[in-house]
């Protein structure tokens, strides 16, 4: 299956490349410099519509859908990292509600999120609980028509700024992944505090905290689905966001590829332009590849997700291209921002220039959303049955 930009996506994908441009790019450096979340970036994204583009107009959103959502950030991303992580950030925090949630959940909370009026956070991460969401500890008890929620979650992306979050919490200790079930917590619930700010190499201007639950009471109807069903829902969440990661690893490495590309025709040593030599000319070539295969990935991926179920695709082959397009994307993005540092030399170096800030940006896309090594045993499991 191959895709194709219909002429709205296109449009829009220049709409947001000016946007980005004109708007984002020039608070880049004092973003990661000043390392606080840039509230006019995200105003502007709102009033654009661009936070409501995965959700449906029946709820508020614009409904244009995954693929138009990975445009959105890979726009973003190509001067911004941490601007790009206000769509996706609100897009995974908003999935679990609308993949499992019920018309009446929908209804209340995915109007807000469309809009910006509310900011969402994704909760599963824990101290002991990355990788492993089977050794979650934050409990939820049942109390008549309420459930109190205990525990510690970390590396909580929007923490201290989102009004809803998608909780995970086990019902059932002994049950492992099958005890675990999801709630959408508001984060005026008495119980509920934003513990320690981390202090991060990248994606800085992003608000990444702990989040604290003493006995918080969360309303029973706010349980999404049933008991028992929060690990299949966090996994199709992911399933259907790793992919945006994915544009957004594409978009970081683009805008590296971008500088350097430009750099090398200006800079000059030995009496010409270093892009004259051989060996610049191979490393950027090699760079444009890897850039373009990664963008093919991921886009396939995305609108393979987006037709699922009207194609009958497997859940299985979904899982196997959403982790297969985070994966090689974020290597990608790796080992473009890398090069791209050397082609500019010791000016890669300096904190003056764009490449470093790109190249700490491109690293956290190998981890969150399930490390690269988890991708690799999805994808193998997939392949092996």
């Amino acid at each position: 299956m191959s895709y194709q930009l219909t002429e709205e996506q296109e449009m829009l994908r220049q709409t947001v490349q000016r946007l980005a441009e004109e708007k984002v790019a020039p608070r880049a450096a004092e973003i990661d410099e000043k390392d606080e979340y840039p509230w006019d970036l995200k105003e502007m994204i709102a009033e654009q519509g661009l936070l409501g583009a995965g959700i449906p107009e029946e709820y508020g959103g614009t409904g244009a859908g995954l693929p138009s959502v990975c445009l959105i950030v890979e726009e973003i991303a190509k001067v911004s990292a941490s601007a790009s992580l206000i769509v996706a950030a609100q897009e995974l925090g908003m999935m679990p509600i609308l993949l499992s949630g019920s018309e009446e959940q929908k209804q209340k909370y995915l109007p807000g999120i469309a809009d910006g009026d509310q900011i969402a956070a994704f909760a599963l991460t824990e101290p002991n609980a990355g990788s492993d969401a089977g050794s979650v500890k934050t409990r939820a008890v049942r109390e008549g028509d309420k459930y109190l929620l205990s525990g510690q979650k970390c590396f909580i992306t929007n923490g201290s700024i989102a009004d809803v979050f998608t909780v995970f919490a086990t019902t059932d200790p002994k049950a492992g992944l099958k005890g675990l079930s999801a709630f959408i917590v508001e984060k005026n619930y008495p119980g509920l505090s934003v513990g320690k700010k981390e202090h991060k190499m990248g994606i800085r201007g992003s608000e990444t905290t702990e989040i604290i639950f003493d006995n918080c009471p969360v309303p029973a109807e706010n349980l999404l689905g049933k008991e028992g069903r929060g690990f299949k829902i966090a996994m199709m969440t992911l399933d259907c966001t790793r992919p945006v990661i994915g544009a957004q690893a594409v978009g970081i490495a683009q805008g590296a590829l971008d500088y350097a590309v430009n750099y090398a025709k200006q800079r000059v040593q030995f009496g010409k332009p270093i892009a004259s030599f051989q060996g610049i000319q191979f490393m950027l070539a090699d760079m444009a590849t890897k850039v373009e295969a990664a963008r093919q990935l991921v886009y396939k991926a995305a609108f393979l997700i987006e037709n699922a179920k009207k194609n009958n695709v497997p859940a299985s082959e979904v899982s196997r291209f959403s982790s297969m397009a985070k994966l090689f994307a974020s290597d990608v993005a790796m080992q473009v921002t890398v090069d791209a540092v050397q082609v500019l030399g010791g000016y890669g170096y300096m904190k003056e220039y764009p490449l470093e800030r790109m190249m700490r940006d491109a690293k956290i896309t190998q981890i969150y959303e399930g490390t690269n090594q988890i991708q690799r045993v999805v994808i193998a499991k997939n392949l092996l049955g």
